[in-house]
């Protein structure tokens, strides 16, 4: 992992504080400004919480033209901002610094049109994830993208991040199911991108926008596709043994051309949390599950299972439970989603999210044990196998120093074995301050280059979400050689 440390405030903006503040309030209005130290506390940190920054500011606009005002505002003041959606980022994407000002999108919450023929809806960005199925489910439809904290999480920062979630095997993540967006870039242009139809002409512009954590814009309304809901589904628990044999199952089955909806893995420490937790009824002595979901006809998911469990009968499973009922299915995933929570009540964790070729499974599960035992920290894993996204949790203890410092350096072992086996730092938490010193392990000078380019070109200022994504000391050195030609 990174080292977390945070640029050094600018000494101008810092002394000139208070003079800053009466700015904001006197053009943007105090009902949207927040500026009083003790209430900023609440926008110090996001998901992960080992590290924490008060920001000088909070803004939270009510419209797009407001995130406009703000936008262009903070360009002319040279100000930092922080784009901040739900704050529930896992790598530290909303962290502040202490000279920048938080913008968040919480007001800009409404649903602005539903085009059911075309299956499609655009909203404000501000809404919840779990928002959007809820504002379609009584028609039949739902969003597909699922990530576990879908309750909380923004759609602002579903786009950010490019997020997944469980059913991410069959529908794909966020820029799957993308069409559009309405973004703010730091100038305080509004421009639109996409609408409602695949494909727009010209360059892929809304594929660099999504995934992109903030770097280029503050995106204020999105376009999203919108799926019939399956005639019906059904979950199937398995046990094994040992996570390698769940890893090499999960493997044959991809590798057999079985396209579940979810297959989602849990190894020992986690199983016996959850279970502990959501009393979902999970075997505890197994040392790994998987939960294979397919759906479709009657037909088609006795179909499917029925392949499912042929294969998985040549791995000896301990245990094979199909769900029979509504009851049973949620039981089955109700531990599955309550796997963070459940964890949480054991120890502090970092959860990492490096993502590797299913068929690599086995030997970096195995790998994974091995490092526990190296830095004498427990590992749990709960993560989306079917597309290989692992969520390793590093557990430690915060009021332990040393214990952070080294589930950082365990941390960045993982990754850094996740790009060694064929994969990559990150799935769908983001790169954010966790991963940005690693970049440099998975792409070369020229890849990273032409990545500096495209902020160059949205953020010739380097001001939005600073210190992040790309090592700290290329962000120093790109702003200070952009801010030298500006001045030129």
């Amino acid at each position: 992992m990174s080292d977390i440390s945070m640029p050094t405030p600018n000494v101008h903006i810092m002394n000139e504080r208070s003079l800053i503040i009466d700015r904001l309030l006197s053009e943007l209005g105090e009902e949207i400004v927040i500026h009083d130290e003790a209430e900023t506390i609440a926008y110090e940190c996001d998901g992960l919480a080992a590290y924490r920054c008060p920001p000088l500011a909070v803004v939270l606009p009510r419209s797009t033209e407001e995130v406009s005002r703000a936008l262009k505002l903070c360009s002319e003041l040279g100000l930092p901002v922080i784009p901040r959606g739900s704050g529930t980022s896992l790598s530290g994407g909303a962290l502040p610094t202490a000279d920048s000002i938080v913008i968040g999108v919480s007001r800009l919450n409404e649903v602005l049109d539903i085009d059911y023929d075309s299956r499609t809806i655009t909203v404000q960005s501000g809404i919840t994830n779990l928002g959007v199925s809820g504002e379609v489910s009584g028609n039949d439809f739902f969003y597909a993208p699922d990530p576990s904290s879908q309750l909380a999480c923004a759609i602002a920062g579903n786009i950010g991040m490019n997020s997944g979630g469980a059913h991410c095997l069959k529908y794909g993540v966020t820029t799957n199911n993308l069409l559009g967006v309405k973004m703010v870039l730091m100038n305080g242009e509004i421009i639109e991108i996409g609408g409602g139809h695949l494909d727009p002409a010209g360059y892929d512009l809304l594929g660099v926008i999504c995934g992109s954590e903030g770097q280029f814009g503050m995106v204020t309304e999105a376009t999203l596709k919108i799926l019939r809901k399956p005639e019906g589904a059904r979950p199937i628990l398995l046990g094994f043994d040992s996570s390698e044999v769940a890893g090499a199952c999960v493997s044959d089955i991809i590798r057999a051309g079985v396209l579940p909806v979810a297959m989602e893995f849990m190894d020992g420490p986690a199983i016996v949390a959850c279970e502990r937790f959501a009393k979902a009824g999970y075997p505890t002595d197994v040392d790994a599950l998987l939960i294979v979901e397919v759906e479709g006809s009657p037909g088609e998911i006795d179909e499917q299972l029925t392949k499912i469990k042929e294969i998985c009968q040549r791995h000896d499973p301990a245990v094979m439970r199909e769900s029979e009922s509504a009851a049973q299915s949620d039981a089955i995933w109700k531990g599955r989603k309550a796997a963070f929570g459940a964890m949480g009540q054991i120890a502090d964790y970092m959860c990492m999210d490096g993502t590797i070729p299913t068929s690599q499974l086995p030997f970096v599960l195995g790998r994974m044990q091995e490092m526990s035992k190296q830095y004498g920290l427990d590992v749990a894993n709960v993560f989306h196998a079917g597309d290989g996204n692992l969520h390793p949790l590093i557990l430690y203890d915060a009021n332990v120093p040393s214990d952070l410092e080294k589930c950082e350096a365990f941390g960045a072992d993982i990754l850094k074995l996740c790009v060694e086996v064929g994969g990559c730092l990150t799935g769908e938490h983001g790169v954010g301050i966790e991963k940005r010193d690693l970049m440099i392990y998975q792409f070369n000078e020229i890849d990273m280059e032409m990545q500096l380019r495209v902020k160059d070109v949205f953020d010739p200022q380097w001001l939005l979400n600073p210190a992040k994504v790309f090592p700290i000391d290329i962000t120093h050195s790109r702003r200070n050689n952009n801010q030298q030609y500006k001045a030129a």
